[in-house]
């Protein structure tokens, strides 16, 4: 009867681990202590599991010497580097909730997150690319130019206290965050103690921003429990081992890096190796190549821009073997390339979202290529997954529904509100993903598309509604509906469909421009169209796919992409 309808579960014999992350990092350090955990060439860091263990406990003691305390939240706005990791795995111990926060943030997103978690502590990096944090700061606290660090006092963000630096120069109002590696004396290393025996593994340890639907970013509350498990199971399902040394290009503020990277790879003392601060085709050759990497992450974006790189024949990637490519459907012609030029015979595909820490579905290294092309793989260990139609009732096999998922990886829920997380979590703590799956008689899943309207472009997920808002603030735009169009390179693109006011006149270049520096640069719509009206419902509701369908032909985009 069961295999009848669409509910699997993931029943296993390795057991839940029921711990912290701190104490479980230092169980790691003791059993491979000589292995490499963290190895960042541009940074001139290479620290094995015992050093990185020391470092982490030295950055847990410095946190907690500040005055935070158990259950603060300290934000992190930096692309991938050391400091990163470090933060990661401190906070965890010292009882902290690491907030990450998205690189790409601009002045308004970085304003709106760290007040809607009440940050205590911000962990930047002084610049990267296009962004100079440290004026987006003064500018939304000004105060911090003539304040004692570590002793803000902000009108604006009344909670935040301490802003923290990274690098060498400093900042008036800043700390630095090398001086929080000091050395810790008897008294701290034992408030250090005290904080970590008493930390529980359902206690929060991390919030990641996730757009809604409705405008303003959510913050998805994770646990210990959440994401070392999750991490754990990664790790399984890729074979890894304390010999495996994972290539990490993926972003770390994302679960991509800091959950499917390093939490995999420190709960089987693997090692951690980051080719940059952010993705470079050429630097992850290298790095795979020099370091004799045995796996490698990525979106298919990714791959694709590895696999055609000019010079990707002279280099050496015999050594890889597994990895994972998630984040937005794999064409199978990538697939066979990765597999065949990139040697990455055992690579799995990864399903998920932040909400459920993320990964629910996987394949598994010896899945036959074609179904690691098609579906998502199946049910993760010790998790449930049913899929269901709009009266919530289950269907059978190979029927498509909404696919909901629970069990340890469900998020705690969105950091203070409880209305949204009703929305996502019901009453019998099933997680409503909005995306729409079929599973078949084996129980592998496939998904089929979104019953919300999302965008995901290179693995970077656009809610419509959240560009939508920022758009309407423009005093010539009087309607406007974004949707996903077909993109050969990043799967989706965001097109802005723009009704004027009436006797305006502007161009796609003015609304391009009215985004730039206020909004994350993968937000700004690539194409603006303008028009007089929307397609509409009966009751007046934008049909956004015949929308979607008009635009496409419009803009001579072909429907290839969006099928997936």
């Amino acid at each position: 009867m069961q295999h009848d309808l669409s509910y699997v579960h993931g029943a296993h014999d390795v057991p839940l681990i029921g711990v912290t992350i701190g104490p479980y990092l230092a169980s790691v350090a003791a059993r491979f202590g000589d292995n490499e955990a963290l190895v960042v060439p541009h940074q001139n860091v290479r620290w094995t599991y015992r050093e990185f263990d020391d470092r982490v406990t030295r950055l847990a003691a410095g946190l907690l010497k500040l005055g935070l305390n158990p259950g603060d939240r300290v934000g992190i706005w930096s692309p991938n580097c050391a400091e990163w990791v470090l933060v990661q795995f401190a906070t965890a111990r010292a009882g902290l909730v690491m907030v990450n926060i998205n690189p790409s943030y601009r002045r308004s997103e970085l304003e709106y997150v760290l007040d809607k978690v009440q940050c205590s502590a911000l962990i930047l990096a002084p610049a990267f690319k296009s962004s100079d944090y440290i004026a987006m700061v003064r500018d939304v606290a000004p105060e911090i130019h003539h304040a004692e660090p570590g002793a803000l006092r902000s009108e604006r963000l009344p909670w935040l206290r301490q802003v923290i630096r990274l690098g060498a120069d400093s900042t008036p109002g800043m700390l630095n965050f090398d001086d929080l590696l000091a050395e810790p004396d008897a008294a701290h290393l034992e408030r250090l103690a005290a904080v970590q025996a008493g930390l529980q593994f359902d206690d929060p340890v991390n919030i990641q921003f996730t757009s809604g639907t409705t405008g303003a970013p959510k913050g998805a509350t994770l646990t210990h429990h959440n994401i070392l498990n999750n991490g754990f199971f990664i790790g399984e399902a890729m074979r890894l081992g304390d010999k495996d040394r994972l290539c990490i290009p993926v972003p770390l503020y994302h679960c991509f890096g800091m959950v499917l990277g390093n939490l995999a790879c420190v709960t089987h003392g693997a090692a951690m190796v980051f080719p940059g601060e952010s993705f470079d085709p050429r630097a992850v050759l290298e790095t795979v190549q020099a370091e004799r990497c045995t796996g490698l992450h990525g979106v298919p974006t990714m791959f694709i821009a590895i696999l055609d790189h000019p010079e990707f024949g002279d280099y050496d990637l015999s050594t890889l073997r597994t990895g994972i490519m998630a984040g937005s459907p794999c064409p199978a012609e990538v697939m066979s390339r990765v597999i065949g030029t990139m040697h990455m015979r055992e690579i799995t595909i990864a399903y998920g979202m932040t909400e459920t820490s993320p990964v629910s579905f996987q394949s598994s290294v010896d899945d036959p290529v074609a179904l690691r092309v098609s579906t998502i793989g199946r049910v993760h260990p010790h998790l449930e997954v049913k899929i269901v139609d709009a009266d919530g009732r289950i269907v059978p096999r190979g029927v498509k529904g909404e696919l909901l998922t629970r069990g340890y990886s469900v998020m705690l829920g969105y950091w203070g509100d409880v209305e949204k997380t009703r929305e996502t979590i019901d009453a019998a703590r099933w997680m409503h993903t909005g995306d729409l799956a079929v599973i078949d008689e084996q129980g592998y899943a496939t998904i089929v598309g979104r019953s919300k309207d999302m965008v995901i472009r290179g693995g970077e997920n656009i809610y419509p509604r959240e560009v939508e808002e920022f758009l309407y603030r423009h005093p010539k735009v009087l309607d406007v509906q974004c949707v996903g169009v077909p993109d050969q390179k990043y799967g989706e693109e965001l097109c802005a469909c723009v009704v004027l006011r009436p006797g305006m006149q502007a161009d796609a270049e003015e609304i391009r421009a009215f985004c730039q520096g206020q909004i994350a640069y993968y937000k700004v719509p690539r194409y603006v169209v303008f028009m007089d009206g929307f397609p509409l419902t009966v009751t007046g509701k934008v049909q956004k796919y015949l929308l979607r369908a008009q635009v496409t032909t419009d803009l001579d985009l072909g429907a290839g992409a969006m099928d997936a």
